[in-house]
C-alpha cells in the first residue's frame, strides 16, 4: 500500500484526525494557562495578539524544520505559491486567531471549545455548496445539523441567549470558526499545487510576523516570568505545527467532509481538558453531555456509507 492509499484509508484518517483534534483540544486550556503565566489580562487584546503571533511564528519554523528533515530537503514554496500562502495565512492564522484569542479571553474554555466546533459545519457547507468540491448528501447534512444543534445548545445559558452569548466572547469564537472553515477549503485546493506542510509552515510564519509586528507597534511586550512560559509556548507551537501539517495532508487526499467532520471531536477533548486543567468542572452539565453526544453522532452519520 503506497502513501496515497494509506492516507485514504478510513481507519488511518480517523486515527490521524483524532490525534489532531486532541492536540487542538488541548489548546483551549493551554491558552488560558498561558495568559496567567504571562500575566496577560482578559482586556489586554494587544498582548493576546502578540502571544498568538509568537506561537504561530515558532509553529511555522518548527513545521518547516520537521518537514524538511522528513523529506530530506529544504521546503521552500514555488514562485507562484506565495500568493496562495498569503491568502491562506490571512484566513487560517491572522483573522482566525485574532478573533479566537480575544473571544477565548471572554468565554469559558469548555464553552469556547464546543462553539468552535461550528467550523466543521461551515467547512462542509463551503466545500459542497460554494467550491463544489464534493456533493452535499443527506448524511452530510444530517451530520452538520446534529453538530450545529449541539453547538447552539451549549451557547445558551439557561435558555437565555442574552446571558449566554457575548459578541466579544462567543461571537468572536464563531467568527474564528468561519475563517478556519474558509482556510480548510482553500488548503484542499492549494495542496494540489504545493506541499501541504510547506503551505502550513510558511503561512504560520507570515501570520505570526504580521501579528507580532502589529501588536509591537501598538505597544505590546510579552514578559515571560519563568521557564514554564517558554515550555508552554513551545508546546503550543508544536500543537499547531504538527496538527495543521497532518490535517493539510489528510485534506489533500480525502474529501473535505470526511476529514473536517472530525473537528466535532475538538469540543470533546477541549471540554474534558478544560475541566481537568482549568478546574471548570462546574461548567459541565447535562446539556454539555447531550451536546457532545450529538457531535459524536454527527461524525458517525457523515462517515457511514449511504
Amino acid at each position: 500500500m503506497n502513501n496515497k492509499n494509506l492516507l485514504e484509508n478510513k481507519i488511518i484518517v480517523c486515527l490521524l484526525a483524532v490525534v489532531c483534534c486532541l492536540l487542538w483540544g488541548s489548546a483551549f486550556p493551554s491558552i488560558k494557562i498561558g495568559y496567567r503565566l504571562f500575566n496577560i489580562d482578559s482586556a489586554d487584546y494587544i498582548s493576546q495578539i502578540q502571544f498568538a503571533g509568537v506561537r504561530f511564528f515558532l509553529a511555522g519554523v518548527l513545521a518547516i524544520i520537521f518537514g524538511s528533515l522528513l523529506q530530506r530537503k529544504v521546503l521552500f514554496p514555488k514562485r507562484d505559491s506565495w500568493g496562495k500562502i498569503g491568502i491562506l495565512s490571512l484566513f487560517q492564522t491572522i483573522i482566525q486567531y485574532f478573533f479566537f484569542y480575544i473571544g477565548l479571553a471572554h468565554s469559558s474554555g469548555v464553552k469556547s471549545s464546543i462553539i468552535n466546533g461550528m467550523s466543521t459545519f461551515f467547512a462542509i457547507l463551503l466545500a459542497c455548496l460554494v467550491r463544489k468540491q464534493e456533493k452535499l448528501t443527506g448524511n452530510k447534512m444530517l451530520g452538520c445539523i446534529l453538530g450545529a444543534i449541539g453547538v447552539i445548545l451549549v451557547s445558551l445559558s439557561g435558555g437565555d441567549l442574552g446571558n449566554g452569548f457575548a459578541i466579544n466572547g462567543e461571537g468572536f469564537i464563531l467568527i474564528a470558526s468561519v475563517s478556519y472553515a474558509i482556510s480548510s477549503v482553500m488548503i484542499k485546493e492549494y495542496s494540489k499545487y504545493e506541499n501541504p506542510v510547506t503551505l502550513s509552515g510558511y503561512q504560520f510564519m507570515i501570520g505570526g510576523i504580521v501579528m507580532i509586528a502589529g501588536s509591537s507597534l501598538a505597544g505590546a511586550r510579552l514578559q515571560p516570568t519563568s521557564g514554564a512560559c517558554v515550555a508552554l509556548m513551545i508546546y503550543m507551537a508544536l500543537i499547531s505545527s504538527v496538527a495543521y501539517s497532518i490535517w493539510g495532508i489528510l485534506l489533500k487526499y480525502n474529501p473535505v467532509s470526511s476529514v473536517t467532520i472530525y473537528g466535532f471531536t475538538n469540543p470533546i477533548f477541549g471540554a474534558i481538558l478544560s475541566a481537568v486543567f482549568l478546574a471548570e468542572w462546574s461548567s459541565i452539565s447535562i446539556k454539555y453531555l447531550v451536546a457532545l453526544a450529538l457531535v459524536s453522532l454527527g461524525i458517525y452519520v457523515v462517515n457511514r456509507v449511504e
